[in-house]
């Protein structure tokens, strides 16, 4: 039995040493959050530089593809004042107004009542959800025709979303110089003929808000046009 007047030893933290302890867990908590947090950041700018660089690359791709595919045909009415094959373009400020012909339509079903020729045009468009960002659209027309090109029937593409400026430059193999028209609808410009290359420069902003421009070339393959009744 213990002597009268002791007191047993009670183990225990002090008040001070609780705050203390405390302190230290919220600064480990909040080095803790601030690491997390910055990996997401970091994980989310990466992923958004990687969907940015793909969508331009498939841009280019794309854009590359539907001038090596483009086409011209002697097998119809010439006279007519909208033909069914043709390449006008006409250089603009921000982007060029272009319309062409090419055999780069994708046929999805084997079935279908359609063929690799259709007509293509690029144009701009302010972006719905913010009329300050303007996007570059691919219309491509279902079917070639007759018909002025806004009584028929499209489908749209956003190639690339928040674009700076587009130029396209056509290389005229007989006067050995790049120029941003062509008009193969009219006598006293380019009939009947295409021009061998083709140029294509995309100014966009990066995620820093910079300007970038990519550049291209697309090899026109048929410079001159069909004509299967020979």
């Amino acid at each position: 039995m213990a002597p009268r007047g002791s007191r047993r030893s009670q183990a225990g933290l002090t008040l001070m040493e609780i705050m203390i302890a405390i302190a230290i867990m919220v600064v480990m908590m909040t080095l803790a959050w601030k690491t997390i947090s910055n990996s997401s950041q970091v994980r989310t700018s990466f992923e958004n530089f990687e969907a940015r660089n793909n969508e331009l690359r498939m841009t280019m791709a794309r854009i590359t593809s539907d001038f090596e595919s483009m086409y011209l045909s002697k097998n119809e009415d010439t006279s007519n004042q909208h033909p069914r094959t043709m390449l006008i373009a006409k250089s603009q400020s921000k982007a060029p107004d272009i319309r062409f012909s090419t055999l780069n339509h994708r046929v999805l079903w084997a079935d279908a009542n359609e063929s690799e020729q259709t007509v293509v045009s690029y144009m701009l468009h302010a972006d719905p959800e913010n009329p300050e960002i303007t996007d570059w659209i691919r219309r491509e027309q279902r079917r070639e025709s007759n018909q002025p090109p806004e009584e028929e029937p499209g489908d749209y593409d956003i190639l690339v979303h928040d674009i700076v400026s587009a130029k396209i430059e056509f290389f005229n193999w007989k006067t050995v110089e790049w120029q941003d028209f062509w008009d193969t609808t009219q006598a006293d410009s380019q009939k009947g003929w295409l021009p061998s290359r083709v140029r294509i420069t995309l100014t966009v902003k990066d995620l820093a808000g910079k300007e970038q421009k990519l550049v291209t070339e697309a090899r026109v393959l048929m410079q001159e046009p069909l004509n299967f009744l020979q």
